[in-house]
């Protein structure tokens, strides 16, 4: 089974790995039942889905209808104003069939622009704010992708006391100093605040480049075991920090037995050697590739 561990300052006791919903958005019902009877069989108990995701969130409401007790549930609002994200936060309770969010995050808030106008007066900040004073979400989050996002949400935890974040974090995107510094900021100050940490493309081999066969995500996952499982163990030896899983379904449980092995070695030694066998590369890049 996965361990669990308190989810930030929320008082839940989340499993460490976090479903990645995106995983559902382009499947049919009956796989999306297999695939959440999946993760519930190795104990996950917290699902991440956001409203962008396809039909994830219609796919997992008829789970939630004998599960929601069970499990912490989190979407996402790309709304930038108060009136987008307003409506984003109705229609996701609508799809999902459920009467009030655990946890809603502000997704993907990384653009200055875009942040400044969450972030102000009549901005997606606020419709958050004010869904959880109607309880219809109990806490509040960010999430974003990039070279920069860690620097982004060290700023928003400035602005905002924020439940969770959510950044990218494996052993290539670390590989580069500047993020690898930013990263470490921002664990300091989660660790200090209890603000819960999630971290996603744990086991990312690179941008797709050109190769043929079936694509269930917008990068190129590792599909090779040995090197998938020590992907996993360097998030696990990170005290602190959940894995969301891949949005390729297919890797799901590998990736979940993974970690409830935690057997697999995962030295600095032989993630090199992985990212040399396997040809890995950050999926961003500071100047050159942080656009999805």
């Amino acid at each position: 089974m996965i361990e669990k561990m308190l989810f930030g300052r929320t008082g839940h006791e989340s499993s460490r790995a976090i479903f990645g919903a995106a995983a559902l958005g382009r499947v049919s019902q009956e796989k999306a039942d297999a695939v959440l009877e999946t993760a519930v069989s190795f104990g996950v108990n917290h699902i991440d889905t956001a409203a962008s995701y396809g039909d994830s969130e219609l796919r997992l409401a008829p789970f939630l209808r004998t599960h929601r007790e069970s499990v912490f549930l989190a979407s996402k609002t790309g709304g930038r104003t108060y009136k987008e994200a307003r409506e984003s936060i109705r229609m996701s309770l609508e799809r999902l069939g459920v009467e009030r969010l655990d946890l809603i995050q502000l997704h993907n808030l990384v653009d200055p622009e875009e942040w400044a106008t969450a972030m102000a007066p009549g901005g997606a900040l606020e419709a958050a704010t004010e869904a959880r004073e109607q309880g219809l979400v109990r806490f509040i989050g960010v999430t974003g992708h990039g070279s920069r996002v860690a620097e982004m949400h060290l700023k928003s935890l400035e602005r905002f006391p924020f439940d969770s974040v959510l950044l990218p974090y494996n052993f290539t995107m670390m590989s580069q100093p500047e993020y690898a510094a930013d990263f470490e900021e921002l664990y300091r100050v989660c660790s200090e605040r209890g603000v819960a940490m999630q971290t996603i493309k744990s086991i990312a081999r690179r941008r797709w480049q050109g190769e043929d066969g079936p694509r269930y995500s917008w990068y190129e996952p590792l599909r090779d075991p040995e090197a998938l499982r020590r992907a996993v163990s360097y998030v696990l030896d990170r005290p602190g920090i959940f894995l969301n899983t891949s949005s390729d379904a297919t890797l799901l449980g590998l990736t979940l037995e993974a970690m409830g092995e935690k057997a697999v070695e995962a030295s600095d030694e032989a993630l090199r050697a992985d990212v040399g066998r396997h040809q890995m590369l950050p999926l961003f890049i500071r100047g050159q590739t942080d656009v999805i």
